[in-house]
């Protein structure tokens, strides 16, 4: 099925058990801000027949002073919902937001995703009679899921009828479903879109993020595609769209309330830069045993890895930037091709693939939706599939043969930090696994690798102790127009990494570039007092590259650029060149990204922060893209 519009995951958290909805509600959707969002709402079930709704524009605190206006006891019951919301059928105001209701105010439903086939699907309730009262795909839910519940085979029962509602609705979905009727019930249902079950001790939540309800329960259950589930207070139940009872995956989240709070830093952003060490020795700790790597979960053999002739890496975003760099580690230790793709475009050119395909995706929520296209292309390509991510259980490693978990923990900032250094490491073990098992090298050659892929946290928590200078310097070129930055060899998707973060963050030009491209055409664009990071590579480990960049350096100076230079520690050649030389720890070529990166995202931040932006809420984007 081809989805054509873009939305964010939206934040969606559903209760029922013995606490005020109300706060449970408020407190998971606070959790989830870092999504991004431009609306929110809840409702409550009193348990004596009320359904009560409040909705409003803006960020969580409008509805919150709402609810003070209104009196928040009105809304006192132990079973409730709340969402917030991502504008894309209707913009972005009061009577859009989410829940929306039927004409009989009975029904109250929350979504994520795009119904796509709505349109049909609304034309057909006013040609009844169903006057809507707002502007968005998600009120022809609430309709349909209510005179499904009024008439024929499913009236009076909910979960019935909300089964055959998602029967008739075409895209991607999280629908979450409350009745006045059933104040103790909560039923929800997903295609393609996240949600996942929070197991309490008499109670029970539904939730787009496991974030949503941490602070009251670890343990959760992973929904499969084309699956419903309804909870009450006593427990749950998962069924498929036609009413027949389904199996779920329960799952323990390995890190808890603690790990998602901002622990004194004003960012999350700024505490997730400083978990990357952390982050580093999470993904790579259990993926060497007895002498081998080791993935997550493998469902091929080793044998269909050593006939692998060909790999793609697909991903988007800064994920494809670690794909960039994996491309250089992958063909120096397997000596096979590597092509990495934007994967919004990869099933889109026809590319050719077969089961000696090895088909990398790379996604840190596993939901990524371009990325989850391209996987189920691969597939039916017969293409081997391997997948890198952070989430426990999300769509993507469900449909792949082989997955590895970074476990770099909750990344609540929306630009990529410690999930973006933990890819580049899970890439590298990819590359090593696949080096073991086509013998391209020697176990000891394996080893030693992977010692030095250990050695990198420390090297990193060594950048992060000189980052000051960093700090400094994005304050006093906050105020530039435009930023360039350059690289060769695995530090050109280090500049582009570094570019993209800056965009990101600070809403300022910038474009990272091959430094050998500089005289094709992007000399044109320097000009005095223009800032130009260059990502150096080490003099000893590419020598030809080094005196090259050396020499692109000097003839940007030379037309008065202004040069920030990030340089291996001992780097003299390049000092009289950089009119602010950052140094980081001497490292393997290939491993230099993970050192070479910290010092653009702290670059990003600080600018960022300088000009009065909100580094862990960029405008305009979210942290999962659920549809394409």
């Amino acid at each position: 099925m081809s989805l054509v519009r873009l939305v964010r995951v939206c934040g969606i958290v559903g209760y029922v058990g013995h606490r005020p909805a109300l706060d449970v509600v408020l407190g998971g959707l606070r959790r989830m801000e870092y999504r991004g969002y431009d609306s929110a709402g809840v409702a409550v079930l009193d348990g004596a027949g009320a359904l009560t709704v409040e909705r409003k524009a803006g960020r969580l605190a409008n509805l919150e002073g709402r609810l003070d206006e209104v009196g928040r006891e009105r809304f006192g019951g132990t079973a409730g919902m709340g969402h917030t919301r991502w504008a894309t059928h209707g913009a972005p105001i009061d009577r859009n937001s989410h829940p929306h209701r039927d004409a009989s105010e009975r029904v109250a439903v929350v979504h994520n995703g795009i119904i796509e086939n709505f349109a049909a699907l609304r034309a057909e309730l006013e040609a009844d009679g169903v006057e809507m009262a707002s502007d968005t795909d998600t009120e022809t839910a609430a309709h349909l899921v209510a005179r499904a519940y009024t008439e024929g085979d499913t009236k009076g029962d909910l979960t019935a009828s909300v089964a055959a509602v998602c029967r008739r609705l075409e895209g991607a979905f999280t629908l979450v479903v409350t009745h006045a009727d059933h104040p103790d019930t909560i039923v929800a249902a997903r295609r393609s879109s996240p949600l996942v079950v929070g197991v309490g001790d008499g109670e029970h939540f539904v939730a787009s993020d496991v974030a949503a309800f941490i602070e009251h329960t670890r343990e959760a259950v992973e929904l499969g595609q084309d699956q419903l589930v309804v909870i009450t207070r006593e427990g749950y139940d998962v069924l498929d769209f036609h009413g027949d009872a389904a199996q779920a995956k329960p799952f323990t989240v390995d890190w808890d309330l603690s790990a998602a709070e901002k622990g004194g830093h004003e960012y999350f952003m700024l505490k997730e830069i400083e978990e990357q060490p952390e982050a580093l020795a999470n993904t790579l700790r259990g993926h060497f045993e007895s002498g081998r790597i080791i993935l997550d979960e493998q469902r091929i053999s080793d044998q269909d890895l050593r006939d692998v002739d060909k790999v793609f890496v697909v991903a988007c975003g800064s994920a494809y930037h670690s794909g960039l760099v994996a491309k250089y580690a992958i063909e120096h230790w397997t000596r096979l091709p590597v092509e990495v793709e934007l994967a919004s475009e990869f099933r889109y050119r026809d590319p050719v693939l077969d089961r000696d395909t090895l088909v990398v995706a790379v996604s840190q929520s596993g939901e990524t939706a371009d990325t989850l296209e391209a996987v189920r292309h691969a597939r039916e390509q017969k293409a081997r599939v391997l997948a890198v991510c952070n989430t426990n259980g999300a769509q993507i490693p469900r449909e792949s043969d082989a997955v590895l978990y970074t476990h770099a923990g909750p990344e609540i900032g929306v630009a990529s930090t410690k999930a973006f250094l933990a890819q580049i490491a899970a890439n590298y073990l990819v590359g090593l696994a696949l080096a073991q098992a086509r013998g391209t090298k020697y176990p000891d050659e394996v080893a030693r690798e992977f010692a030095e892929l250990e050695a990198m946290p420390a090297a990193v928590q060594k950048v992060l102790s000189t980052v000051e200078q960093v700090r400094d310097l994005g304050r006093r070129i906050a105020d530039s127009k435009a930023i360039l930055f350059l690289g060769r060899h695995v530090g050109f998707p280090v500049a582009l990494e570094g570019a993209l973060k800056l965009k990101e963050l600070a809403y300022m030009h910038a474009e990272g570039f091959a430094a050998g491209e500089l005289k094709h055409g992007p000399i044109a664009l320097i000009e005095d007092g223009l800032p130009v990071v260059v990502v150096m590579p080490s003099p000893k480990g590419r020598a030809v590259l080094h005196s090259k960049l050396v020499s692109n350096i000097s003839e940007i100076q030379a037309r008065g650029a202004r040069t920030i230079v990030i340089a291996e520690e001992g780097d003299e050649t390049v000092r009289p060149f950089a009119d602010e030389l950052i140094e980081v720890p001497a490292v393997p070529t290939l491993l230099q990204p993970l050192v070479s990166t910290v010092p653009l995202q702290v670059l990003a931040a600080e600018i960022a922060r300088a000009r009065g932006y909100d580094v862990d809420k960029p405008r305009n984007l979210a942290k999962s893209v659920t549809v394409e």
